[in-house]
């Protein structure tokens, strides 16, 4: 049996994408290792494949990535493998050094386009560190796939590189329903799952709430600008229209998508990683049948329009898109998105997965 490491610089509890890709590759008769980092409040792991977590004295900032990267190095090392799987570009040297020196395989899956993330903006150092790493490896690799054609496309036009696109769909689902832990008789719900960072559109929404009657903004996630928003909604006395629910297991959050009446993707423009951005979140509410409303970037856009399932931001006026989110609230998308749920799914994409690695 072929044994296939996979890296990540998270702690696995989160990540659906590597967790469908491990499954995929375990599915089809390959042995698995995820190698990532253990957290003070990581969850604890049930997993059809084998996980190894480490834990690191340094959590954040270069001495995280330069500690973890090390490590990681030691343990591709040391361990037997066939095939070496680096998924984005912070796990990426020690793979491409072990896959020099042992003569092994390397597979690297780019979530997003690393140096161009809102988090470097002003780090202009740090940007180019990375950069730099980016421009001398990817060149080189034979074997590389990302989630949508348009940084597909970056990257064969900057680097000469073959990308595959392998999208970060969502398996396919039947619909379970729970209930949210609060009233919403005769309200329509407006709902964003995912990061609560900078850039995604939430201070917009928070803006826009006053102007819409009978909603209710719910927020489900954590990330940086969560207190901020948190404290944004009390002082501004909305805490009757936007609700924050927190971080939230994928099996629990599946039971409260399909409540909404709206799922946003509100992205704003902040660099090329936002502008060719495609969120899993897009998909799920596809999943869950509700109607998407999405920023006016190439990749959630072709999304909305080919498959006709939301709309697109017309205008970032608060007073403007409370109004086009008023009249998208009374129309019916329920047949556009039966059909998309049925293509817009995990399944179709697993054969082009497996595929690289026959390769």
């Amino acid at each position: 049996m072929k044994k296939i490491i996979v890296s990540v610089t998270n702690d696995l509890s989160t990540d659906q994408r590597v967790d469908k890709v491990c499954n995929t590759l375990n599915n089809n008769g390959y042995s698995i290792i995820l190698v990532g980092r253990k957290l003070k409040n990581s969850k604890n792991l049930n997993r059809n494949y084998q996980t190894k977590r480490i834990r690191l004295f340094f959590n954040k900032g270069f001495l995280f990535y330069a500690e973890f990267n090390l490590r990681l190095f030691f343990i591709l090392l040391f361990t037997k493998k066939d095939f070496l799987l680096s998924n984005d570009l912070d796990t990426l040297l020690p793979n491409y050094l072990i896959s020099l020196l042992q003569k092994k395989k390397l597979i690297y899956d780019s979530h997003e386009l690393f140096p161009e993330i809102p988090e470097l903006i002003h780090k202009p150092f740090v940007k180019k560190c990375w950069s730099y790493i980016e421009s001398w490896i990817l060149p080189k690799l034979k074997n590389s796939y990302t989630v949508c054609m348009s940084i597909a496309d970056f990257y064969d036009k900057k680097y000469s590189t073959n990308f595959n696109v392998i999208m970060n769909l969502p398996n396919k689902k039947k619909i379970k329903i729970d209930s949210f832990p609060f009233s919403t008789e005769g309200k329509k719900i407006i709902l964003y799952q995912g990061a609560i960072n900078l850039g995604r559109g939430l201070e917009l929404m928070i803006e826009t709430m006053p102007f819409l009657n009978n909603c209710i903004l719910v927020i489900i996630g954590y990330g940086d600008i969560y207190n901020d928003l948190y404290n944004s909604v009390r002082d501004k006395k909305l805490g009757d229209k936007i609700h924050f629910l927190g971080k939230m297991s994928p099996e629990k959050l599946h039971k409260l998508t399909p409540l909404a009446n709206l799922g946003i993707s509100v992205e704003e423009d902040l660099g090329l990683n936002y502008r060719f951005a495609l969120p899993n979140k897009i998909f799920d509410y596809i999943q869950a049948e509700i109607p998407i409303l999405v920023s006016d970037l190439p990749e959630m856009k072709r999304i909305a329009i080919d498959y006709k399932v939301g709309e697109i931001v017309k205008n970032r006026n608060p007073k403007d898109l409370a109004n086009q989110i008023t009249n998208l609230l009374n129309k019916d998308f329920s047949a556009q998105l039966k059909i998309a749920k049925e293509k817009l799914i995990w399944e179709k994409q697993e054969e082009k997965l497996v595929e690289i690695f026959k390769n």
